[in-house]
């Protein structure tokens, strides 16, 4: 295999989590990953009802007609029970990954065990931190440790265009690396902020140009090669503590939905019966016509909360997946094109 350098740099494209985070739409971001379940919940539904009194006000749809409100009403409770059913269908799924026999329960303990000896080898601890946020902090401080060793040791690399390319890349990768200390500080050390933080870390980025560097070198010294591999361990023991965090946060957000999804489901369908008996009368609403508006549109609100709490909890939960969903050095968010490394078929292998 040969390659050849491109005008890229090998500098991370997202060196900086900080200046990448301020860069998006923090307003969508807060939507997306930041923001509080049940305060999305609670503003979502605040929009839902507001808009049913404009709508009213503007005379777009009214409140006055029994058999259109109560045919609304009767979809409304096919609707909540169907959500129901599938939330619960959810967390049946989720429980049944709990459920193992003893055998595949140690496999499980001992993978976990495992990791958690590498990580002890690799940083030099005689236990890993139980807390997630302690365990990330120790893997970042050991892959900046390593970065600037790495940088240290191509100091006498005899190619002075590979050297100053690989040093700039270790550079990177240790400056990146403070960002996680930075981050963890202003968001501070729950289970999702500390995913939150590993999913923006670029990783799988830094292991595939580590690993590029490390082979396209027509010649290194024991200890610089010692310290690509360590380099490249330690970036595999952050990937697997990322998708660990995510594995076990992603259960926990799962199941507390679907907790919320009954405790909103039960409220929601008894809104819908209530609209059902206040337009039960023959001759429209059994209360005065001036309050039909705010009382069926406040009842209304209340059957769509567990739909507006599944797209606050599912929207959080897709967008974590989604920015986490490579396996290795595999960017599939990068086109074909980017560089900074053009690798192309050797003829003489």
């Amino acid at each position: 295999m040969s390659s050849t350098e491109n005008d890229s740099s090998p500098e991370s494209p997202s060196n900086d989590i900080a200046q990448r985070s301020k860069s998006r739409n923090q307003v969508l971001e807060w939507i997306l990953i930041e923001g509080n379940r049940l305060l999305i919940t609670v503003g979502g539904s605040a929009m839902i009802f507001v808009l049913f009194l404009l709508l009213s006000h503007y005379g777009v749809i009214a409140f006055t007609n029994e058999n259109s409100v109560t045919r609304m009403a009767s979809g409304m409770i096919a609707g909540t029970f169907s959500l129901v059913t599938l939330v619960v269908s959810v967390n049946q799924l989720i429980l049944s990954q709990e459920f193992s026999p003893a055998g595949d329960f140690r496999d499980r303990l001992d993978g976990v065990l495992d990791f958690r000896q590498d990580v002890e080898q690799m940083a030099g601890v005689p236990a890993t931190p139980a807390a997630p946020s302690q365990i990330l902090l120790l893997l970042a401080t050991a892959i900046q440790h390593r970065a600037n060793s790495l940088a240290t040791a191509l100091g006498d690399h005899d190619d002075e265009e590979y050297r100053a390319r690989a040093v700039q890349f270790a550079n990177s990768v240790a400056e990146s690396t403070e960002q996680i200390d930075k981050s963890l500080d202003q968001t501070g050390e729950t289970a999702f902020d500390t995913l939150s933080v590993a999913v923006n870390y670029d990783d799988v980025w830094q292991l595939y140009a580590t690993k590029h560097l490390r082979n396209d070198a027509s010649s290194l010294s024991e200890e610089t090669a010692q310290n690509f591999d360590d380099l490249i361990d330690l970036l595999q023991l952050f990937r697997i503590a990322q998708e660990h965090f995510k594995t076990v946060y992603l259960q926990r957000e799962l199941t507390r939905f679907s907790q919320l999804t009954i405790y909103c489901g039960i409220p929601a369908v008894l809104a819908a019966v209530l609209i059902t008996v206040l337009y039960g009368d023959i001759g429209g609403g059994t209360i005065a016509v001036m309050y039909l508006p705010y009382v069926t549109s406040f009842l209304a609100t209340l059957v769509f909360v567990p739909l507006v709490l599944l797209a606050a909890y599912i929207l959080r939960t897709a967008t974590l997946t989604r920015r986490s969903a490579a396996i290795g050095p595999i960017l599939p968010q990068k086109d074909s094109n980017e560089g900074p490394f053009e690798v192309s078929y050797n003829e003489n292998q």
